[in-house]
This record gives C-alpha cells, sequence and structure tokens, in this order.
C-alpha cells in the first residue's frame, strides 16, 4: 500500500503522527521528505483528468457558459 500526504512541514504533529501508525499498524513503512517546488496548479495538471477539468472551466468561465450562480445569503 502506498499513501502520500501532501503537509506544510508546520502541520505535522503529534496527531499526524498518530493518524499514521493507525493506518499502518505495525507493518515496516519508509517516510520520504522531500520540498516541494511546484504551486497548487502544476500539482493538478500532473493528472491528465484534473488538468482536462481546469482547462474545461476555465474555457467555460472565458465564454460565460455552464456557470453556478450561489446566493451567499442562501447558505
Amino acid at each position: 500500500m502506498s499513501t502520500v500526504y501532501r503537509v506544510k512541514a508546520s502541520e505535522i504533529d503529534g496527531a499526524f503522527l498518530e493518524k499514521i501508525k493507525a493506518k499502518f499498524g505495525n507493518k515496516e513503512i519508509e517516510i520520504v521528505v522531500s520540498e516541494l517546488n511546484q504551486d497548487e496548479t502544476e500539482y493538478l495538471f500532473n493528472s491528465e483528468t484534473n488538468k482536462n477539468r481546469l482547462l474545461t472551466a476555465v474555457e467555460n468561465i472565458k465564454a460565460h457558459k455552464n456557470l453556478v450562480e450561489v446566493n451567499l445569503e442562501e447558505l
């Protein structure tokens, strides 16, 4: 099993470590830490499905089609 966590270093605390322990139990795991140099859009573009959805959404906005209006007072 493989799981990827994307978190800010400042968000790693005891609760986070306990979640990892609960998920993997007594299994041997490998933890690799690397600094990410890409923004959220680059990250989402790594998936072809996400990339297509984002680009379609941008085109819809430019063409003023398939837009949904939300009345903030109704929320």
